[in-house]
């Protein structure tokens, strides 16, 4: 019998038992014996919970049975979980999380910690909810050098901009279904909105793909507060869709860029087709091209089978998962990992002429007016050309109130 721990029993970790209680026969036979939670570790009351026998509020329960062999972390933030993973790991029992804050902010020195103490530091569930990303990306992508990562993976706000695509609906509106639905938090839904939950994800996944620590910290992050309906006409005018896109991409000097940041993409993109609560993850190697993955992004069955899975892994082969899943501690780099590059720039500004849009921003098209709002297409702009434009624009007494770039294919 195999026995494991649940650190924290929210709707991810009260996911977890159910998972492994509903699928026992297959996940025994995957192990070669049964798996069975023996302790639950959470400091609320559950003493009125069926399974109250389980519960226990002191980590020190866990850390000195030595019949427990994987902890699950599903507790959130780093706060308490990064201390108790790190004890865990330290003890030689293996971690499975699906903590995107914990792992994007110390994943280079838990993965060290866990390889140096004989166990394994798996953490499926991060990034794309039950859809798997990171063990396709260290097992089957291996051979590749992956130049480029970009994707869709916050479902609350994919869900949030079909919403105001189909039925022409504004943010509000659309948060208030979304918060309904149980999809954004009803009191700060601002890790969605502002794109700090997709800003931990690729600052995962870069990590991975480029093999050294990539910090959420330097990564520039826009959120979709500032997306309005006449942003929505504007883009299917010019036959695309606008998705929060987080990118990673490494050149052949070895640079990395990354941002999260709301984009217009093509109807002709794969990426544009993947509306309500889905993910999708496109990754460019040098030897296979470009692969997709996609599906759920979030939901506590689909999460929670992604941790089950990660429990099985870190049961049956322990800290040989660390000779692919592993990426090296960095500094923190100063400053930002802008893109430097020239792309297609889409403007919505106010209190500006038609006439004068060419000569503030290069060559471009008007794409729909709306009272004092013009809603521009810049052929070639960079984002410091962005910036130093911006004195004049305030000089003729407009605003840019949003800019968006072109995903390019």
């Amino acid at each position: 019998m195999a026995k494991i721990a649940i650190m924290g029993f929210g709707t991810v970790g009260s996911g977890v038992l159910e998972v492994i209680r509903r699928n026992a026969q297959s996940i025994s036979r995957r192990v070669g014996e049964p798996v069975e939670v023996k302790y639950i570790l959470d400091v609320r009351d559950f003493s009125g919970h069926p399974d109250a026998d389980l519960f226990v509020n002191n980590l020190d329960v866990i850390l000195q049975d030595p019949e427990i062999k994987v902890v699950v972390e599903t507790i959130g933030g780093t706060k308490f979980a990064y201390p108790y993973v790190k004890a865990v790991l330290e003890s030689g029992r293996s971690v499975c999380t699906s903590n995107k804050e914990m792992v994007a902010t110390y994943g280079a020195e838990l993965l060290a910690l866990a390889k140096s103490h004989g166990a394994a530091f798996l953490f499926e569930a991060s990034v794309g909810g039950g859809t798997p990303i990171i063990t396709p990306m260290h097992q089957c992508l291996v051979a590749n050098n992956i130049s480029e990562v970009e994707g869709i993976v916050n479902g609350t706000t994919n869900f949030m901009l079909t919403k105001m695509k189909t039925e022409s609906m504004g943010f509000e509106e659309a948060l208030k279904i979304a918060q309904d639905l149980g999809y954004a938090e009803t009191k700060d839904p601002g890790d969605d909105v502002d794109g700090r939950d997709a800003c931990r994800k690729i600052a995962i996944l870069a990590s991975l793909a480029y093999g050294q620590h990539v910090y959420p910290a330097n990564i520039p992050t826009r959120g979709i507060k500032d997306i309005t309906v006449l942003d929505i006409k504007a883009a299917e005018k010019l036959d695309c869709a606008i998705k929060l896109i987080a990118w990673a991409r490494r050149d052949e000097a070895g640079n990395i860029a990354a941002g999260v940041e709301p984009m217009l993409v093509s109807s002709e993109n794969q990426l544009a087709g993947v509306d309500d609560v889905f993910n999708a993850v496109l990754m460019k190697g040098d030897m296979l091209g470009d692969v997709v993955f996609y599906g759920k992004g979030a939901g506590k069955l689909p999460t929670a089978s992604a941790v089950v899975a990660d429990v099985i892994d870190a049961l049956k082969n322990g800290a040989k998962v660390h000779d692919s899943l592993f990426w090296q501690p960095s500094i923190p780099y100063e400053g930002m990992l802008e893109d430097t590059s020239a792309s297609v720039t889409y403007l919505r500004t106010k209190g500006l002429a038609p006439e004068v849009m060419n000569t503030l921003f290069g060559e471009g098209e008007v794409v729909l007016r709306q009272e004092d709002q013009v809603c521009y297409l810049a052929q070639s702009m960079t984002l410091k050309e962005l910036e130093d434009v911006k004195p004049k624009v305030s000089a003729l007494g407009g605003e840019i109130q949003l800019f968006m770039r072109r995903l390019e294919q």
